[in-house]
């Protein structure tokens, strides 16, 4: 199955990414089984990669009840045995670049541990993390050649970057438009994020709560211009 590496800056909007293709496709219930079918498993990687946590922690994300406390052998077992019932397609492990938290020797404890997981579950893993989570796969040759690496890079002017905004105006709780996409409002947003989805985001979700509080309605440049102020001061 293919396996990809999914990088870039911190604040470039993996998260909400994730969020999306989870939205995207929701959790079904295979009723003549009696089971739950998830076709998109999303988990993060604990802050240091101890096989002991990461299977808690996906535990925790399958919803399963479990004793944190008891060994990692009943942990592995009870994990793949759900995993097996709910036939996921992917499974996402945000945040790898903390594999680089561990030592040398949990490093690759964890490294095995998702070829494991890929190898049985027959699913493909997506790896998602900082431009660090590069380095952190790179002392294993195995995961260097399995895994695909793909740089989400900075929003520039474009076409796509446009309909980016006129995206988050359909979603945004105001009465009036605000044409988003409109020259002035698309460089004044490109230069004051950054390029960084995540930065985009949250000024625009600024500027929209200080649209609705002066019963405006509608975003413009004056609102985007005090979210960057109160940024910095």
């Amino acid at each position: 199955m293919p396996c990809l590496l999914l990088h870039g800056d911190s604040n470039i909007g993996k998260t909400q990414i994730i969020a999306k293709f989870r939205r995207e496709h929701p959790d079904e219930f295979d009723e003549r089984r009696g089971v739950e079918v998830r076709p998109i498993i999303s988990m993060q990687m604990p802050p240091t990669p101890d096989q002991h946590r990461f299977y808690s922690a996906l535990l925790f994300e399958l919803g399963a009840p479990h004793n944190a406390a008891a060994s990692l052998a009943v942990l592995e077992r009870l994990a793949r045995d759900l995993l097996r019932r709910m036939t996921p397609s992917m499974l996402i492990v945000d945040e790898v670049h903390h594999l680089l938290a561990g030592t040398y020797r949990e490093q690759r404890a964890a490294l095995n541990l998702l070829k494991f997981l890929a190898n049985d579950l027959r699913a493909s893993i997506v790896l998602v993390g900082t431009d660090d989570a590069v380095i952190a796969l790179q002392s294993d040759t195995q995961m260097v050649s399995r895994f695909t690496p793909f740089e989400i890079p900075r929003w520039r002017e474009s076409d796509a970057f446009r309909r980016l905004l006129s995206a988050f105006e359909r979603i945004l709780p105001l009465r009036r438009p605000s044409d988003l996409a409109r020259r002035e409002i698309v460089q004044y947003v490109l230069a004051a994020s950054e390029g960084l989805t995540g930065e985009v985001s949250r000024i625009l979700n600024g500027a929209a709560e200080l649209a609705i509080r002066d019963g405006n309605e509608s975003i413009n440049l004056h609102h985007l211009e005090q979210v960057t102020y109160l940024a910095v001061h």
